[in-house]
């Protein structure tokens, strides 16, 4: 028996390593290793030392109920097909993060960061190749009218800039860790981190990009332990300098700043615009909660619901099915109910870092949900699969309870 719960725990393992590999690089292959990893867990016993282990992790339970207020919201939907489909991309929550949690050791997280970094540096070189024409343009990589080209070929720029942003805190916290590492692994990390902030200005994921400035803010107060002065000094003035450099000399950040900037200040003759439409979502999205705060519309009827307030408000925007903002959208769907369950997943994940005496724990563990509840703003990030996995895999290990157990 012990021989073969090891055998089962080492399959665990290298599937984890292939699932943070496989993230940044295929969906298909992401997708088999979180599964099959799930599919052994659930068919090879043991259950009541299993579901032991998830009743003690705060951040399994929490994940849970969040999915949990989704299925109740059931109760009061119109549009079941829907609500089903919101289920589906919700499922994570219920069977991948609280599993995961019992599986992930938090010593082997080198090697699942590793995994993730190897894969990011094979993403950000296929960004270059097609930035410096070496390669055509493919995937979701594109070139505009003008020329401006947004070379994320494997995802789009929504997510990949955030998974930029969050390699570059991994590589950067690493170099200011404290821990002891070879001079050539040392060499290699500061590379990546050049490498990656500039490629996060060559692309135009403006979510990540705000996330890349808020990854500087948090490692200098984590750098500057002792002198949060010098922590706020050294993030304005990196950031003022980055900005300053990313708007010289990238066209594409340079163009999407000075769209943000007038679509923001020129709402009404900005309407058409991705900033515009955004704008007039939570407009109408805000109707809908006012109508319904306290319980939402139900999981499954905010496409039609906002396609009532769209149509009378702004015709000549198109509808949606999520109003490109998590908090938005849980309000809608669950009302302040269910946004409280989102944001006890927040609670203890912060709870969890704080009290930790680990320090990928403590440092990483309070950067994520920062990370996440910034970007939130901008997009339902805890809904597409590349971003939804992102937080749920780094989640798994970083809170969980074992270490090499």
């Amino acid at each position: 028996m012990i021989i073969y719960d090891s055998l089962i725990d080492r399959v665990n393992q290298y599937l984890l390593i292939a699932a943070f590999f496989f993230l940044p690089l295929t969906v298909v292959g992401n997708n088999i290793a979180i599964w099959l990893i799930t599919i052994i867990w659930l068919l090879t016993g043991n259950y009541k030392t299993k579901l032991h282990q998830i009743k003690n992790n705060s951040l399994a339970m929490a994940s849970i109920l969040f999915f949990l207020a989704h299925v109740v919201a059931l109760l009061w939907t119109e549009n079941i097909s829907w609500g089903l489909e919101i289920l589906r991309k919700m499922l994570p929550f219920l069977l991948v993060l609280p599993i995961f949690l019992t599986i992930t050791k938090l010593n082997n997280s080198k090697y699942y960061i590793s995994a993730f970094l190897l894969a990011i540096s094979i993403s950000e070189s296929l960004s270059y190749l097609i930035w410096l024409d070496i390669i055509e343009p493919f995937g979701n990589a594109t070139v505009t009218k003008s020329g401006l080209k947004n070379p994320t070929p494997l995802m789009s720029h929504i997510s990949y800039n955030p998974f930029l942003a969050f390699a570059f805190y991994l590589v950067v916290n690493k170099l200011i860790s404290g821990e002891k590492i070879f001079l050539t692994e040392r060499v290699l990390y500061t590379f990546f981190a050049f490498t990656m902030s500039f490629n996060m200005f060559i692309t135009g994921g403006r979510a990540g990009q705000v996330m890349f400035f808020a990854a500087v803010v948090i490692l200098s107060f984590q750098y500057f332990k002792t002198s949060q002065i010098k922590a706020i000094i050294i993030s304005l003035l990196l950031t003022i300098f980055i900005t300053i450099s990313a708007y010289s000399f990238s066209d594409i950040f340079k163009s999407r700043i000075d769209a943000t900037v007038n679509s923001v200040m020129n709402y009404e003759e900005n309407k058409l615009t991705s900033i515009g439409y955004r704008l007039t979502f939570l407009i109408n999205s805000f109707e809908l909660v006012k109508r319904n705060p306290i319980i939402g519309v139900g999981t499954g009827d905010f496409p039609d619901e906002y396609e009532k307030f769209n149509s009378i408000n702004s015709p000549d925007i198109p509808s949606t099915v999520q109003p490109h903002n998590m908090y938005m959208l849980i309000l809608t769907q669950l009302g302040v109910i269910g946004l409280a369950s989102l944001f006890w997943i927040f609670f203890t994940q912060f709870k969890i870092a704080l009290a930790s005496s680990n320090s990928v724990v403590k440092t990483t563990g309070v950067a994520m949900p920062i990370f996440f509840l910034i970007i939130m703003w901008s997009d339902s990030y805890l809904l597409g699969h590349f971003t939804s996995n992102l937080f749920i895999l780094f989640s798994s290990f970083i809170y969980s309870n074992r270490l090499n157990v």
